[in-house]
């Protein structure tokens, strides 16, 4: 919107052994794993009005080439060498901890989950040789946003001696393989960070504007992965010789009930769900205004839904509809051009036209959450600005009619100055709120976000739609709970467990070779009277027909069974069973739980074959 030319990547890390493993527990590869699961992220910027300019994949081919080349450009230059890595290891972080840096559980101090012994071969990087540079650029420049998070990461890591990084591994194959020895993979993080540069043409001929792009400005990542940003990233560069990122900016965690929202943990809420609920607009909202940057950011139904009432609904959208209704009311939509200031004019106006200032030193520092809250104030200085001039009284009176002509252009001037920024954090409803204050387009540009006086002064408003309708907050967390409780996934039920019977007695192919196993198809089927389990087949054995009775009764009724194919034992002696001739017997199996069920043939069988 200031005009800069920027390029916006975000993109999916898809290497590395949880991967492979949920892959093998679906039963599918880690590439049609990762596909669906880029569909659903795709999906939801989408949703989300996410405007990327760039989407990456560390499976794509151009990638893997610039990963393939980094790693033998920093082994050439004896940054990598072969050894052994021992420790212990978290797999859904896919990070090495030494013992010292386990939580009081010994468990990983990211995600509290177990870790693992680990041990094999691997490839490291000197991490030394960076050290000192490292620490100057946490400790000595505004690189890492904010300030806090680089004294605990020079505390934590540098201080005590920074280790060498694993950087290939050899338990899984679903990697990028190491050109010069195959057998092992490139390890996610020097195959993860380089996505930044791959993605601009850095080693491959995908992209050609690395050199336009690069340095980035700012990377913005959760905390968890700030470690590897902040430490990790700038070795590579450095040993790359190659200039770092101006800034890394590290926001916190949405958190429900106190712990991360994850899928692992079971507690993620359905943004697609919100988002059809409630609009995309508002869900952005909340989450920017609620995320200070480096901190958490607590998550509830109550927290969502109380601050689209107070700052959307009694906030923005009451400033709108009340001035918009104003202006209709008092004027028939459209204002005369006269002018007549007044008491609290040069407040509101210093208030509006100040903004601009004020969110661009926030933007530079990465304070979304205090960008928006400074526009909320002059939304609040706008409203109170209302009370203050009284508008209806005004409106009593002929006299006041360019007075009150005028308060309701500097409200009309007030709401465009607001939206203008605010489009960037809600594009979809800005746009309707410019249609109803009588904006045009060129009204709107960021040239003239501080110019009061934009608007035509015979601007004509069109009254339309509540823009942010107040929630009734009971009702709507009851619903909203009912909706998310019914979209949840249904567990899968549980097999029960399973003993196989004991084998009978053995006996030989000869024996075996006795039973007559043959394919025939239910003609009619009836229950047998007198019977509770019974019931009598008529077969087409394709040698004349026979009738047979089975005790598959209680698990089958007649119609089911008519016109299915069936595996006979077609040689079996007749017996009379509750008085009625059977001449053989048909195949089922016992399941667990005590069901029967029984044995159905492929259909392209025809009758009579004989099955060995």
């Amino acid at each position: 919107m200031q005009g800069y030319d920027v390029i916006f990547l975000t993109g999916t890390d898809e290497h590395g052994l949880k991967i492979e493993q949920k892959a093998a527990a679906k039963g599918i590869t880690p590439k049609e794993y990762v596909d669906e699961i880029v569909k659903t992220f795709k999906a939801l910027w989408e949703k989300m009005h996410v405007s990327y300019d760039r989407y990456i994949r560390t499976t794509d081919d151009y990638h893997i080439e610039t990963v393939q080349k980094i790693f033998k450009r920093l082994y050439d230059l004896g940054y990598i060498y072969k050894g052994e890595y021992k420790g212990k290891y978290c797999t859904p972080c896919e990070s090495f901890w030494t013992e010292s840096q386990l939580d009081e559980n010994g468990c990983c101090p990211e995600c509290h989950r177990e870790v693992v012994e680990a041990k094999e071969e691997a490839y490291f990087m000197k991490m030394a040789p960076f050290a000192e540079r490292i620490k100057k650029l946490l400790l000595e420049t505004d690189y890492l946003q904010p300030k806090t998070r680089a004294v605990e990461l020079v505390n934590n890591f540098i201080k005590p001696g920074l280790e060498d990084l694993c950087v290939s591994r050899t338990s899984f194959t679903w990697g990028i393989p190491v050109t010069f020895d195959p057998k092992h993979v490139v390890y996610v993080w020097v195959d993860a960070l380089s996505n930044y540069i791959s993605a601009l043409g850095y080693e491959n001929n995908a992209y050609h504007d690395f050199d336009k792009y690069w340095p980035a400005d700012v990377h913005m990542v959760a905390k968890d992965i700030m470690r590897f940003h902040a430490i990790t990233w700038p070795a590579m560069l450095m040993a790359l010789d190659l200039p770092l990122p101006k800034h890394l900016a590290v926001h916190g965690w949405i958190t429900f009930n106190g712990q991360k929202m994850s899928k692992s943990l079971g507690n993620v809420v359905d943004p697609f769900l919100l988002a059809d609920r409630y609009g995309a607009d508002a869900i952005r909202y909340h989450i920017l205004r609620e995320m200070a940057l480096g901190a958490d950011s607590s998550f509830s139904n109550e927290i969502m839904i109380n601050r689209i009432n107070s700052d959307l609904a009694n906030g923005l959208g009451n400033l709108v509809s009340r001035t918009v209704a104003m202006v209709d009311k008092y004027f028939g939509g459209t204002l005369p051009t006269e002018r007549q200031s007044g008491e609290f004019d040069e407040e509101l106006i210093a208030a509006a036209t100040g903004l601009t200032a004020k969110l661009e030193g926030l933007l530079d520092q990465t304070q979304l959450n205090h960008m928006l809250a400074e526009i909320f104030q002059v939304v609040s200085r706008a409203n109170k600005y209302i009370d203050e001039t009284a508008p209806w009284i005004l409106a009593r009176e002929e006299a006041n009619r360019t007075r009150l002509a005028t308060v309701l252009y500097n409200l009309l001037e007030t709401i465009r100055i607001i939206t203008v920024p605010l489009s960037a954090f809600m594009p979809e409803t800005m746009p309707k709120i410019w249609e109803q204050i009588g904006a045009s387009e060129a009204d709107v540009a960021y040239s003239t976000a501080a110019v009061f006086g934009t608007l035509p002064a015979n601007v004509t408003v069109h009254k339309g739609d509540i823009i942010f309708p107040r929630i009734d907050v009971e009702k709507e967390i009851d619903e909203l709970n009912q909706l998310i409780l019914a979209a949840q996934p249904k567990e899968e039920p549980q097999e029960p467990e399973f003993t196989p019977q004991p084998l009978a007695e053995e006996i030989d192919i000869d024996t075996f070779g006795k039973t007559d196993l043959r394919v025939a198809k239910v003609l009619e089927c009836e229950k047998v009277k007198k019977s509770k389990k019974l019931l009598k087949l008529q077969l087409d054995d394709g040698m004349g027909g026979r009738q047979v009775v089975s005790g598959i009764a209680p698990w089958y009724k007649p119609e089911d069974l008519i016109g299915k194919k069936i595996v006979l034992v077609a040689n079996l002696k007749p017996a009379k069973l509750c008085g009625v001739e059977s001449c053989g017997m048909i195949c089922a199996a016992d399941m667990p739980n005590g069901d029967v069920k029984v044995i159905f043939p492929d259909e392209s069988l025809p009758v009579g074959s004989k099955i060995r």
